[in-house]
């Protein structure tokens, strides 16, 4: 079985640090929500938390992330840890505090942690042979998609059965606890020579961009399933209770995707898999919009989970493929980073839309977002390819040149 080879305990004991990394993440924005929903104007002061939290992820990824060193990941990976964990439980203690601060811990919160999903990403990676990295990855996929139909119902429960402030105080304890996991793991991973002159880090992360922008894309569809989807289900006059059980099946179906996706090896490059199936999740989005029953919307929502898998992890696999081992932990951060740009820009724009046209309207736009994103991805791979056929090709033809000059010199 192709996940045999990920059965060890260094991988166990990865996936419960993971755990601990990553649940706070996901449970974050709805407890920031039901933090201070009883205030006055709570709803819109937990939405504004919430998108705080995110810019602290994207500028954490982007300042933090490129910072990362193999040699010392365990210990700034368990630093951004135990910080985020004090901010969150800053914001667990002191829920009544001004605005301002509870902003600023919620910027800490996500922004202190922030290098920690490509640290534990490249970490993994270092864990298993490399002829596993793709069934790796798909754990780690089906893993994160399980934390995150988990922990926001659980978040939910504990702010309205126990009190607002426990889903923000488990996140900090399980935030400690993913800290302390990481000293039954490697230091790191293995280190290797800096890149040669003239390929700065900063040139051969940018080099990537096309992937970059694909993770974009696939992240602003998922904003417009998770933000949308109350509005549109109002709209066909379908009770809005609905919407959880089909984004808790969304992500059931996500994990279910990623899990298939590491049984067989699929044809055609990954980078070229990521394309078509953005388009795919493209087209299926875009008839959740248009079509008027429940069972419909719930179809779609399951298929375009099973797809939406399958876009993560091509591109992860992708980007491995375009960077070298020692830039990998810096480039998964800013992957993370431009994922995050994307699901902010699509809830931007649905939200927009949302005052001025009907649900539906606002998913299409969204979708003619990812598209024209999905088509600049596409060209700026060919363009890729194109110019690394034009390097190979000089470098054969110098290859040649020297060996005509060795030969005539032989002769002579």
């Amino acid at each position: 079985m192709p996940y045999r080879e990920l059965a060890t305990r260094p991988v166990l004991t990865w996936s419960l640090v993971a755990v601990g990394a990553r649940s706070p993440v996901a449970m974050a924005p709805l407890a920031l929500v039901f933090l201070v929903r009883e205030r006055p104007g709570g709803y819109g002061l937990g939405a504004t938390l919430a998108a705080v939290y995110v810019l602290g992820e994207i500028l954490g990824a982007l300042l933090l992330g490129p910072r990362l060193t193999p040699e010392r990941a365990r210990f700034q990976i368990a630093a951004g840890l135990v910080a985020g964990a004090a901010a969150f439980a800053a914001l667990g203690v002191f829920p009544h505090e001004h605005p301002v601060l509870l902003g600023a811990f919620a910027l800490t919160a996500g922004a202190a942690p922030a290098a920690s999903p490509g640290g534990l990403r490249t970490m993994l990676l270092s864990l298993v042979p490399e002829r596993a990295a793709a069934q790796a990855m798909s754990f780690e996929s089906t893993l994160t998609f399980v934390i995150w139909a988990a922990t926001p119902v659980l978040a939910t429960s504990l702010a309205l059965g126990v009190n607002p402030s426990v889903p923000l105080l488990l996140a900090a304890g399980l935030a400690v606890s993913g800290a302390a996991g990481l000293w039954a793991l490697p230091v790191g991973w293995q280190a290797e020579e800096a890149p040669a002159e003239g390929g700065s880090t900063l040139r051969v992360l940018a080099a990537a961009w096309p992937v970059y922008v694909t993770g974009a894309a696939g992240m602003g569809l998922l904003a417009l399933a998770e933000l949308v989807l109350p509005a549109l289900l109002e709209q066909r006059h379908i009770a809005v209770g609905w919407a959880g059980p089909l984004l808790a099946g969304y992500s059931v179906a996500a994990a279910l995707g990623s899990f298939g996706y590491g049984l067989r090896t699929w044809p055609g490059r990954v980078r070229t898999q990521s394309l078509v199936l953005l388009f795919a999740v493209s087209a299926v989005v875009a008839a959740v919009a248009l079509v008027p029953a429940l069972v419909g919307v719930a179809v779609g929502l399951l298929l375009a989970g099973v797809l939406t898998s399958g876009v993560q992890l091509t591109r992860t696999l992708a980007l491995r493929q375009a960077l070298p081992a020692r830039m990998l932990a810096a480039g998964f951060s800013v992957m993370y980073a431009a994922a995050g740009v994307g699901y902010a820009a699509s809830a931007t724009l649905s939200g927009a839309l949302l005052s001025v046209a009907s649900p539906s309207a606002a998913i299409l736009a969204g979708v003619g977002l990812t598209v024209v994103l999905a088509v600049v991805s596409a060209l700026g791979e060919r363009r890729m390819s194109s110019a690394t056929a034009a390097v190979v090709q000089d470098s054969r033809a110098e290859s040649a040149a020297v060996d005509g000059r060795r030969d005539a010199e032989h002769r002579l």
